[in-house]
């Protein structure tokens, strides 16, 4: 009987809109020359210095590729795709869109990311983040807004976000809304007393977030930590330390 490989419990979905602080959130990553860094969008520049080990990603299965790699590989920590949204869009245009079986071609679509998700990732077992963007919908049958990160195919029907455990939503957030949510994992610093808001994670629903799809493993945060500092390496070493 074959292994079967254990869940992998450093896993994260960062989702958001343009602009809220997706790719920012990873600044603080601990040996970054430890991790890759997929760039799936035509090169852009992180905002911040860095040491990621980079690659410019200009094929799908070059992703598939780079975790095949990093498998055997003890000096690699971390792997990030930034972004899945963009990734998907290249396969779209590289792989769908051109070819003359299009019902075949949108299952491979579909097949790409479930390889991705639940052999890749899962056989890696180490920290591994994705970024992605998000867009606003209307819910025809309940006439209300839901917020996902936009997939075609047969993806759709459960959503990119299904595939992850952890997803946490970047906001910018007034200073006034978040002193309702203080805790250890959320920092107010001096220069955004100033500003008067805070870019951070939302790690949970709220009343006005319910068409968000938000999600965590059960008791990782507890509603005082509805929002925590916009840090991907706070919430891994919170993600380990809830696992261990």
């Amino acid at each position: 009987m074959s292994q079967i490989d254990e869940p992998n419990d450093q896993l994260i979905l960062v989702s958001g809109f343009s602009g809220v602080g997706k790719s920012a959130s990873l600044r603080s990553i601990k040996n970054q020359e430890r991790w890759l860094y997929l760039n799936t969008e035509a090169g852009k520049r992180l905002p911040f210095k860095n040491k990621f080990a980079a690659h410019r990603i200009t094929d799908p299965y070059q992703v598939h590729e780079a975790f095949d790699y990093a498998m055997g590989q003890v000096s690699v920590d971390g792997i990030i795709v930034d972004s899945l949204t963009f990734l998907m869009d290249m396969y779209e245009s590289l792989y769908v869109l051109p070819s003359t079986n299009t019902m075949k071609s949108w299952g491979d679509f579909a097949q790409f990311f479930k390889e991705l998700m639940q052999q890749k990732v899962t056989s890696f077992g180490k920290p591994t983040i994705f970024t992605a963007h998000v867009l606003d919908v209307l819910d025809e049958a309940s006439m209300s807004m839901k917020t996902s990160v936009p997939v075609k195919g047969s993806l759709k029907n459960n959503g990119l976000e299904a595939y992850f455990s952890t997803v946490v939503s970047c906001k910018k957030v007034p200073l006034k809304e978040l002193e309702k949510y203080g805790n250890n994992l959320l920092t107010i610093t001096d220069d955004e007393k100033e500003l008067g808001y805070k870019h951070v994670f939302q790690t949970r629903p709220t009343k006005a977030t319910i068409g968000e799809r938000i999600r965590s493993p059960m008791g990782l945060f507890d509603k005082s930590q509805t929002y925590i500092d916009n840090d991907c390496q706070l919430l891994l070493d919170h993600l380990h330390k809830f696992y261990n």
